[in-house]
């Protein structure tokens, strides 16, 4: 049974704020290729690199469940997403999502070719 969360202790379950939608977001399917999960340092090189090119991005390490009457599935995904704050005015956003896909598919590349499990279907 939910109750009211007092201010000095963290809530169990919430509603998530609303936050505006990215400007830019793509999703990496990396569980697919990687046959793992991101690390967690993977994850912050990524975002470093991110930051030489965007005043601010957000990175998402997820595994994502698709769950059916008649099917199940589960993957790891790494969303990225740019907010629109964070995009110059001056810049195409054509052109910044070419960036942002290059960069993050090459960062990708390398953690798979790096350390890459076999995947075993079950």
């Amino acid at each position: 049974m939910a109750t009211d969360a007092t201010f000095d202790e963290p809530a169990l379950v919430f509603a998530a704020p609303d936050y505006p939608e990215p400007a830019l977001e793509l999703r990496v399917n990396f569980g697919v290729f990687a046959g793992r999960e991101a690390t967690p340092a993977e994850l912050e090189t990524l975002g470093h690199e991110l930051l030489s090119r965007f005043e601010s991005v957000t990175i998402v390490s997820e595994r994502h469940y698709e769950i059916g009457s008649d099917a199940e599935a589960a993957v790891h995904q790494v969303r990225i997403g740019i907010p629109v704050e964070a995009i110059p005015e001056e810049q195409e956003l054509s052109e910044l999502r070419g960036r942002l896909l290059e960069v993050t598919e090459r960062w990708a590349r390398l953690c798979i070719d790096n350390r890459h499990e076999e995947i075993v279907e079950a």
